[in-house]
């Protein structure tokens, strides 16, 4: 069997990996000098901009998806099996990873430039995670999404652990090397269960199998089954699992008691990493494998999703009431995100009623991210609800990455890193002051701040259309209790310190850039929220 390989389809993690092989190389053979350090930076930089260009070319090429590592027809029969597909939901998720990786690379050349990490080898690890959350939103079979996804996971222990010499550091590498080890391994069970039922590890084939349309080859009786229902315990078993797996990725209860210690202890870059980049890869694999694999079990799987998303977002908000620590506020306020993300897609199973009661559905017209046809979404399966969570998501990346930005900045003079260090910083530092209360206004969802705000009406709206009233009453009581701790993070920003303030430290040009970067999308979503509702096939007026 020969496979046609098309490496405009895969350019832009292909792109990555040969920047992290060069990015080694020159630092193997460089001299040792103190200009090293940001040529190393500029080279990330620079490989990063090349295949966020690979993806926006893509974009602009247009037409139907293109996919590569495909089965050949004589063996695929009627339908077409391809392991990397470049649909509107790669491209979505890859520029958002990518955009974010940008701020994160200037971050980190600010953390390196202060010594006492080894440069080549972090930016070596960043771009492997960078090449696995790029990758894992186009795998379309089991075994590539599972590689991708620890391949995301794998250098963040290890950047994570880079701080020499740093007790918390590594504390914090050894609880995310646990926690992703256990989670890796209750998902790959799952997985293991779902392949020995359906026969197969493609997404397409794993839908027709487990919404009754195509036999299951590991079941006694391989005539197709009429409903999904008819398919054996098992299966719920398998699909509870994965959930579960990646319930660790996104640190989703009850599976989040990671991740304030692993941000307080990895570097800012890392943490800004994690929160963003690491957790849209995580979210793109489980909307993956939930509506284009699992879509005949949304049954199962729908009221799981939607109970984890209510004690995610609460149990994330009041943890983050008393926190004293900005890392770990920043921590448990992503915790609290993650389940606002998670809502829509508890009532993504309404658009396949139809064929879960045995009859058959036509597949939506989409437009936009999630064009039809593009294999991200099975029959009868709307864009909706995956599109809101893919714009709230889109909108948060910006608004925290603005906020670890900025706690970056503070961080340099600020060992603790607590909030009363941020006392008056506006006085002190205007622009740095007024860049982090605009984003946590925006993580907040009050004025100016509509970015946040409009992303909590997508998902409001959604939830509620969806029949889950229920959802979206805790959504709205766990906003109001956001607030508070956004609130008084804020205040502390315009109170004058109690304290004498240190000398100033001059910050990095990268710092600022990395400030600016993230602001601006923020205010630009803000002023143009359709532009996320085009991204994300999503539409204001329903």
């Amino acid at each position: 069997m020969i496979q046609q390989i098309d490496y405009f389809v895969i350019a832009p993690p292909l792109a990555l990996a040969l920047v992290a092989g060069l990015v080694l190389m020159l630092d193997a053979f460089l001299p040792a000098r103190p200009r090293t350090k940001p040529v190393l930076g500029l080279v990330t930089l620079a490989g990063v901009l090349v295949a966020l260009a690979f993806v926006v070319a893509q974009a602009i090429r247009g037409g139907p998806s293109q996919s590569t590592f495909c089965v050949p027809a004589d063996l695929a029969g009627p339908a077409r099996l391809c392991s990397f597909v470049a649909d509107g939901f790669t491209l979505v998720f890859a520029g958002v990873v990518l955009v974010a990786a940008v701020v994160v690379v200037l971050m980190s050349m600010t953390e390196l430039a202060a010594g006492g990490i080894p440069v080549g080898e972090w930016y070596f690890l960043l771009l492997c995670t960078l090449v696995g959350a790029v990758t894992l939103p186009a795998s379309r079979d089991l075994i590539m999404l599972v590689v991708a996804l620890e391949l995301v996971s794998l250098p963040v222990f290890a950047l994570t652990a880079m701080k020499r010499y740093d007790g918390r550091a590594s504390e914090a590498a050894v609880k995310l090397f646990v926690v992703s080890v256990v989670s890796t391994a209750v998902m790959l069970f799952g997985v293991s269960l779902l392949y020995g039922l359906a026969g197969t590890v493609y997404l397409s084939r794993l839908a027709a199998v487990f919404s009754g349309q195509a036999p299951a080859p590991g079941l006694a009786e391989t005539a197709t089954l009429a409903t999904a229902q008819s398919l054996p315990a098992v299966v719920s078993v398998g699909v509870v699992l994965v959930v579960a797996g990646f319930a660790f990725k996104i640190a989703a209860v009850p599976f989040h008691s990671w991740a304030a210690d692993v941000y307080q202890g990895a570097p800012v870059p890392v943490a800004a990493l994690l929160s963003v980049i690491s957790k849209a890869a995580g979210f793109a694999g489980l909307i993956l494998v939930l509506v284009a694999g699992l879509s005949g079990q949304a049954a199962t799987w729908a009221p799981i999703v939607g109970i984890i998303a209510a004690l995610t977002m609460t149990a994330g908000n009041l943890l983050a009431m008393r926190q004293r620590s900005a890392v770990r506020l920043l921590a448990w306020s992503s915790v609290a995100q993650s389940g606002y993300i998670l809502a829509p897609l508890a009532v993504a199973a309404q658009g396949i009623t139809p064929r879960l009661a045995g009859g058959t559905a036509a597949s939506p017209a989409g437009t936009g991210a999630f064009p039809a046809g593009s294999g991200a979404f099975p029959a009868g399966m709307g864009p909706g609800a995956v599109g809101t969570s893919t714009a709230y998501l889109v909108i948060y990346a910006a608004m925290n990455l603005g906020a670890f930005a900025v706690v970056l900045l503070v961080s340099r003079t600020a060992t603790r890193n607590e909030l009363d260090d941020y006392r008056g910083l506006v006085f002190r530092r205007p622009a740095a002051g007024l860049a982090l209360a605009f984003c946590l206004v925006c993580l907040a969802g009050l004025p100016p701040g509509l970015a946040g705000l409009f992303a909590k009406v997508f998902v409001f709206r959604e939830i509620v259309e969806g029949g889950s009233g229920w959802l979206a009453l805790i959504m709205a009581v766990n906003t109001v209790i956001g607030l508070y701790y956004y609130a008084v993070w804020t205040a502390r920003l315009f109170t004058p310190p109690t304290v004498p303030v240190l000398a100033r430290h001059r910050p990095m040009p990268t710092t600022w850039l990395a400030i600016g970067l993230a602001v601006a999308v923020a205010v630009l979503f803000s002023i143009a929220p359709q532009l996320v509702l085009d991204m994300t096939s999503l539409s204001a007026f329903g």
